[in-house]
């Protein structure tokens, strides 16, 4: 079999930013794939930049993780020099800056969020090219493209921190129902004025839609077990 390892690979994930009445929620799957090939089954897509902001990445794992360090060293110096900690705007900016400058070789998308006392919690989307907007709640990744309808019927202005976050977890699901390049577990991160929430969902523990398999042990289970029953002509 002819393997070209330089032809580019399809790289897939979900990951969801949503405000709420009070602060912000960030959800994401872990599977991180290789063309066909899942390389990481339980990664984590949501990286701290400062104490009060996150960034869920999607797209090349590479260029999503440099990009988040050279943020992350940046936001540092800039909290020593004016001595607070930095805005979720700025935050943005600065991925803003760079994907833009970079955007001929960076292959990314990217989803800021966090609190501040200045403006509460923010939302930013910075898709490939590296326009930066604010939105009351974005999605990315290869599983966006499953949920652009759900989430117009199912985001309303001023949901409780549990609504928000039971919509998120609800909006991956569906995602890795459908979509073959996400899965694993969702992570979710909650950011408010009290701090910030991790929370973990396993996938065996995620509600099944439409003629999703129950997870097994075993691929004999799965054989055994029999795929959804033909409908009758």
């Amino acid at each position: 079999m002819d393997l070209n390892l330089d032809a580019p690979h399809s790289m897939g994930t979900t990951i969801i930013g949503v405000t709420y009445n009070g602060g912000v929620v960030l959800g994401a799957d872990s599977r991180t794939s290789t063309g066909m090939y899942v390389a990481n089954r339980a990664s984590d897509k949501i990286t701290q930049l400062t104490d009060n902001v996150y960034v869920c990445r999607s797209g090349s794992a590479a260029d999503s993780q440099v990009v988040s360090d050279y943020v992350r060293y940046f936001l540092h110096q800039h909290t020593i020099q004016l001595g607070q900690p930095a805005t979720v705007k700025v935050s943005a900016n600065l991925i803003r800056m760079l994907a833009y400058n970079n955007k001929n070789m960076l292959q990314t998308g990217l989803i800021v969020g966090g609190w501040d006392k200045y403006e509460g919690g923010k939302i930013y989307g910075i898709p490939l090219g590296g326009t930066v907007v604010e939105q009351p709640f974005a999605i990315g990744g290869s599983g966006s493209s499953y949920l652009y309808g759900f989430f117009d019927q199912a985001w309303k202005e001023g949901m409780t921190k549990e609504e928000a976050e039971q919509l998120v977890v609800k909006a991956v699901s569906l995602a890795i129902a459908r979509d073959g390049a996400s899965g694993g577990v969702v992570r979710t991160v909650i950011i408010n004025s009290e701090g910030v929430t991790r929370n973990f969902y396993p996938g065996d523990k995620l509600q099944l839609w439409h003629e999703e398999l129950e997870p097994q042990n075993s691929l004999l289970d799965i054989l055994n077990a029999g795929g959804p029953v033909p409908m009758a002509m």
